[in-house]
């Protein structure tokens, strides 16, 4: 037992998860998981959820071991994102905040939403870029791999949920500090992108951020839709891209 035990725990990085259905299919059959626990090798953090005694587990590495272990593809997201890549303007008090998303098709456990982690998730579920992964790369975070946002598709993210989440100033600064973004992934992810709001906010700030690779986008490749777009209420209305903005963006140089 000890030796099947040691070889599994070897396989996963510090602070993270095993999951019953993966040790199962590593040959340990839940009865040898639920030895491992009245052993003392293995902590129970919820039904078929276990971790080794004497780790903490952190949401990153628990995100990171539903994802290897299942073959799930949860990803860090808009502004969370945007702070893994070093674009870092959303400062919340207390606790850190994890933006988590996943495809519709998918649902987060209740035990990955609802334990006691080191950050507070909010979590989303979308398909405003359709079924593929576009702009969703791989990053090594505090010593696991996570599936995170790249910074063209987190800043999409945030514009989409602007302003529930995020002030639309809040997103302008941030959009001011995306010097190097890669033009022809701009450019997949807005001819990808269902939602109008996103795509006419994001080139409004883009132009208006003076940005060189805005150049490079191709305007008559993206559907920016019919009708006018109401960002904020008693806002200024903004005619080329038919949306209403704060007076304070408007404004603001």
């Amino acid at each position: 037992m000890a030796t099947k035990i040691n070889l599994l725990l070897q396989q996963v990085p510090k602070n993270s998860l095993l999951i019953s259905s993966w040790m199962t299919k590593q040959n340990m059959s839940t009865k040898e998981q639920s030895l491992c626990v009245t052993s003392g090798w293995l902590s129970r953090l919820s039904q078929g959820v276990y971790y080794r005694v004497g780790d903490v587990p952190t949401l990153y590495a628990a995100i990171s071991s539903y994802n290897r272990q299942l073959g799930k593809k949860c990803f860090v997201g808009a502004s969370t994102a945007l702070d893994l890549r070093g674009f870092s303007h959303f400062v919340a008090m207390g606790k850190p905040t994890a933006y988590l998303f996943t495809q519709t098709s998918q649902r987060l456990p209740f035990w990955l939403l609802n334990n006691s982690w080191d950050m507070e998730v909010r979590y989303f579920t979308t398909k405003i870029f359709g079924s593929d992964f576009i702009g969703i790369e791989e990053m090594e975070v505090n010593g696991v791999e996570l599936l995170v946002s790249s910074p063209e598709r987190a800043f999409m993210e945030c514009l989409h949920l602007v302003p529930a989440y995020y002030s639309i100033m809040d997103t302008y600064y941030v959009m001011e500090m995306l010097t190097t973004l890669r033009p022809k992934l701009v450019q997949q992810l807005l001819e990808a992108c269902t939602s109008v709001k996103v795509k006419r906010l994001f080139l409004y700030m883009a132009e208006k951020s003076k940005h060189p690779w805005f150049h490079a986008i191709s305007l008559s490749k993206v559907d920016l839709g019919e009708g006018k777009r109401s960002i904020v209420k008693n806002g200024v209305y903004n005619n080329k891209y038919g949306i209403t903005i704060s007076k304070e963006l408007d404004d603001y140089e």
